[in-house]
């Protein structure tokens, strides 16, 4: 999150990733998730990826 500059866009950011976590079943918990496999992980990063991408191609985006 190093681009975030606002309190209110790492929060928001935050709550995409609970999101996307609950999406695809991975239990990820505030603070550090080093217990989480690569695949794990990879899994949260990939379904932001497509929901912004839906975002997008649907307009949604700001």
């Amino acid at each position: 999150m190093k681009g975030i500059t606002s309190d209110q866009g790492r929060q928001t950011l935050e709550q995409f990733k609970m999101e996307a976590a609950n999406e695809v079943g991975v239990n990820l918990k505030n603070g550090y998730n080093g217990d989480l496999t690569s695949r794990e992980a990879g899994s949260v990063g990939g379904q932001m990826v497509k929901k912004m991408i839906d975002a997008y191609k649907s307009g949604n985006v700001r």
